[in-house]
C-alpha cells in the first residue's frame, strides 16, 4: 500500500487498459507518431512532448479558447492551457486579430514602436513597477535579472528555494538535500559547478532562510510568490512580508518571478499581496501564448542599473557586450500582442470569471476526495488548483515531492485524456481560462470521480 491510499496493482491494471483504450481511438497519432521518429529526436519536436500519460504523444490539429481538436477529430476540454503559456485560452480574439494586423506591417525590426511605450506603461499601471524591458522567454528574462543584481550589488550567489521553477536558468537548476546545495538530478551537460554561486533553502523555513542570507553575500533572491512546479505550495501566512524584510535588512534584491503565480490576479501576487519587489519578471501568458516576456524594477533599481551600464562601458572603453538580450527580443509582433493581451484579454472581468470558475473546481475536487476516503488534499491559488496525494496541503518542495506518485497521476491523466479532458502533465494542476465554462468543470469532476471509483472497485484496491 503507498501513501496515496490505493494499491499499486490496481493503478497497474487500470493504466494497462487505458493505454489500450488510447490506442485504439487515436490511429492518426500513433501513425504520426511512427513517421516522427525517423525525422525528430525522440518523436517530438522538444522532448518533454513525450513525457506525457499517452503511449505515443498526443498530435493536435487545432485548439481555440479552452477547447483543442487532435488529428483523429477528437475534442479535448483543455485544463492544461500550454502549462500556462495559454492562460487566457488557445488563440483569444484580440490576439488572432494582433496577430493579423501586424503580420503585414513587419515581425522584427530592432526598433521600438508606439507598442512598447504603450506597454511599458500598462505593465507599469498593472504590476506597480515604474520601468520595464522585454525578452522572449522567461527563462531569459530571469537570466537578465540576475546579471543586473550582481551588478548592481557586486555579489556573486543566488539563493533559490527548494523545488523552485524559473526556466531553465542555470542558478535555478539546484536543489537541497540534508541541508546542502546540490545539482538538480537529471541536469545533463552541466560542465561548471552551481553550487557555488547558488544557495537553497526551504520553501516557508524562516530559519533556514535568515542563515542563508547572514553571510551578506547574497546579491538576490530569485522566488516565485508560490511554489508551481513541483506541486504547488504556498507560502505561510506572513512568509513574504519576513522575506522582503530579511533581504532589505542584508542588502539582497528581492526578484519576483510571477510567470506561473499570473494566475492570482490581473497584478499577480505582487499587486495582491503587496510583495514590493526590486525586480518582477513575467513570461509565457503575459502576450497571449505569442512567445514573449518582460522583466520590471524599481525606480532605485533603474538608477542603480545604469551606474553599473556606465561602469562597463568604462571598463570596456565603450565597447562590449552587457551579456543580455537577443535579437529577437521586443520584437514587433510580440509586441502588437502584448498591447493587445495587456489591453483587452487579461481584464479584470476575465480574472473574476477564471476565479470564480477554480473555487469550484477545488471544491469539487475536495468533496469527491471526501466522497471516496482518500488521503488527498486540493491547494488553490487563482485560476490554478491542483489535488495532491497528501492528506495536508505540503508546506515546501521536499513535502510536495513526497507526495508524488507517478503512476498513479500518469493513470489518472490517461484515463481522462481518452474521455476528452486535458490537466497539466507532471503533477495534478489545473488552469480555468476566460473561455472554461463552468460545464467544463462539471465534466472534470465527473470524469475523475468515476476513474476513482473505477480504480476502488479493482481487486485488492484498497488493500492494508
Amino acid at each position: 500500500m503507498n501513501s496515496s491510499g490505493i494499491a499499486e496493482t490496481a493503478v497497474q491494471a487500470l493504466a494497462a487498459r487505458e493505454r489500450q483504450r488510447f490506442l485504439e481511438q487515436h490511429p492518426q497519432s500513433v501513425a504520426l507518431a511512427g513517421r516522427a521518429r525517423h525525422a525528430l529526436f525522440g518523436g517530438v519536436p522538444m522532448h518533454w512532448m513525450s513525457d506525457w500519460s499517452t503511449p505515443v504523444p498526443l498530435f493536435v490539429e487545432r485548439a481555440e479558447g479552452a477547447r483543442f481538436v487532435d488529428v483523429d477529430g477528437r475534442e479535448y476540454v483543455d485544463f492544461c492551457l500550454g502549462d500556462t503559456g495559454s492562460m487566457f485560452g488557445h488563440s483569444p480574439a484580440p490576439i488572432a486579430a494582433a496577430l493579423r494586423e501586424q503580420a503585414g506591417r513587419g515581425l522584427t525590426t530592432m526598433l521600438p514602436g508606439e507598442d512598447a511605450v504603450v506597454c511599458g506603461e500598462r505593465l507599469a499601471e498593472r504590476f506597480g513597477l515604474p520601468f520595464w524591458q522585454v525578452t522572449t522567454t522567461a527563462t531569459d528574462a530571469n537570466r537578465f535579472v540576475l546579471r543586473w543584481a550582481r551588478a548592481i550589488t557586486g555579489r556573486k550567489v543566488i539563493l533559490v528555494f527548494d523545488g523552485c521553477y524559473h526556466g531553465t536558468v542555470d542558478e535555478a537548476m539546484v536543489r537541497t538535500r540534508d541541508g546542502h546545495t546540490v545539482h538538480r538530478p537529471g541536469l545533463i551537460g552541466q560542465a561548471r559547478n552551481l553550487t557555488q554561486h547558488s544557495r537553497v533553502v526551504p520553501f516557508n523555513d524562516l530559519a533556514a532562510l535568515e542563515a542563508a542570507l547572514a553571510p551578506g553575500d547574497v546579491a538576490a533572491v530569485l522566488c516565485e510568490p508560490a511554489l508551481t512546479n513541483i506541486g504547488m505550495v504556498l507560502p505561510a501566512p506572513g512568509f513574504m512580508a519576513r522575506l522582503r524584510e530579511l533581504t532589505r535588512q542584508v542588502g539582497t534584491l528581492l526578484i519576483v518571478d510571477e510567470t506561473h503565480t499570473l494566475s492570482t490576479g490581473p497584478g499577480g501576487c505582487t499587486r495582491a499581496w503587496h510583495l514590493e519587489p526590486d525586480f518582477l519578471t513575467v513570461g509565457k501568458a503575459v502576450a497571449g501564448g505569442v512567445p514573449c516576456a518582460v522583466y520590471g524594477c524599481s525606480a532605485a533599481m533603474a538608477q542603480a542599473m545604469q551606474i553599473a551600464r556606465e561602469h562597463a562601458s568604462e571598463l570596456s572603453s565603450g565597447h562590449g557586450h552587457s551579456g543580455m538580450g537577443t535579437t529577437l527580443s521586443a520584437n514587433a509582433l510580440a509586441m502588437h500582442c502584448l498591447r493587445a493581451n495587456l489591453e483587452q484579454v487579461m481584464t479584470p472581468a476575465a480574472y473574476e470569471h477564471m476565479l470564480w470558475l477554480a473555487a469550484r473546481l477545488a471544491e469539487g475536487l475536495r468533496s469527491l476526495i471526501a466522497r471516496h476516503a482518500l488521503p488527498w488534499s486540493v491547494t488553490e491559488l487563482g485560476a490554478r488548483c491542483e489535488f495532491q496525494f497528501c492528506a495536508q496541503p505540503p508546506q515546501n518542495g521536499a513535502e510536495a515531492e513526497a507526495a508524488f506518485h507517478d503512476s498513479l497521476q500518469m493513470a489518472l491523466h490517461l484515463y481522462l485524456i481518452n474521455r476528452g479532458i486535458l490537466i497539466t502533465p507532471f503533477h495534478n494542476m489545473t488552469l480555468c481560462s476566460p473561455q472554461t465554462t463552468a460545464g467544463d468543470v462539471d465534466r472534470l469532476l465527473a470524469s475523475l470521480d468515476a476513474a476513482l471509483a473505477e480504480l476502488l472497485a479493482l481487486p485488492g484496491a484498497r488493500e492494508e
